[in-house]
């Protein structure tokens, strides 16, 4: 695997190794990113299923509408 060196405020790195329990700043920034993805992948289902639905809602023929 590739590995990416990059700088980051120290302050936000010891922040989130409070915030996780996590004793290693890579893996705190690791676990960062990996919960961010996890994340997107949530939102980006719910987001299909719910574009799902209302495309099923839209199909249904539709009631006479008359005056």
């Amino acid at each position: 695997m590739a590995k990416v060196n990059i700088g980051l405020d120290a302050e936000l790195v010891v922040e989130v190794m409070v915030l996780a329990g996590i004793g290693s700043p890579q893996d705190a920034v690791e676990a960062v990113v990996r919960d961010y993805i996890a994340r997107g992948h949530r939102t980006e289902a719910r987001t299909e299923l719910k574009d799902q639905m209302l495309r099923e809602v839209n199909a249904r023929p539709q009631d006479p509408q008359g005056a």
